[in-house]
């Protein structure tokens, strides 16, 4: 008797597991579908220093070098053509050597590879007039040396940035 019934639960069991397997497999292909329907191409992708004026207007200027100065604002924006909504973005930041520390805002999913010397943010966000952005502030601490951020959506790397945090000109 327990035998028939461990047999019954465990085709239930088997039904219900090829039924999720599916289920999900339905699922990946309409996300893909709807990424195929949808590509993301970038129009742009620009690395350099964001500025805050006393207006609070922010400008970006274009550079592939950063004065290490607590409290720099860097980072990348990308323009992608004819995108309007949200977008999941995945950011890998790689340092030449450990910072004094790492730490970040609003809770985002962020965490830290076992060597210490490489970021991994990901965040949601509406691409406004089809833009992302993303920016780090300089701290103290923080290593001189070559850099690199890579921007990816899904597993596709849609910019990559090589700059240099270079020390102060006195």
């Amino acid at each position: 008797m327990q035998l028939r019934n461990l047999t019954v639960v465990v085709v239930l069991s088997s039904l219900l597991t090829t039924w999720v397997v599916a289920s999900l497999a339905v699922n990946a292909i309409t996300s893909s579908e709807s990424i195929a329907a949808h590509p993301i191409v970038v129009s742009k992708a620009e690395f350099g220093i964001f500025q805050v004026g006393n207006n609070g207007k922010v400008t970006f200027i274009p550079t592939n070098k950063v004065p290490l100065n607590e409290g720099n604002l860097y980072g990348w924006r990308i323009r992608l053509k004819n995108y309007q909504g949200e977008v999941t973005w995945r950011e890998v930041l790689r340092l030449p050597k450990l910072p004094e520390s790492w730490s970040t805002d609003n809770g985002e999913n962020f965490s830290i590879t076992a060597n210490g010397a490489q970021g991994v943010t990901t965040r949601t966000q509406s691409a406004k007039d089809g833009i992302i952005q993303n920016s780090w502030t300089m701290l103290h601490g923080d290593p001189i040396g070559k850099h690199t951020i890579e921007v990816y959506i899904y597993d596709r790397r849609l910019a990559s940035f090589d700059f240099e945090v270079v020390p102060v000109r006195k």
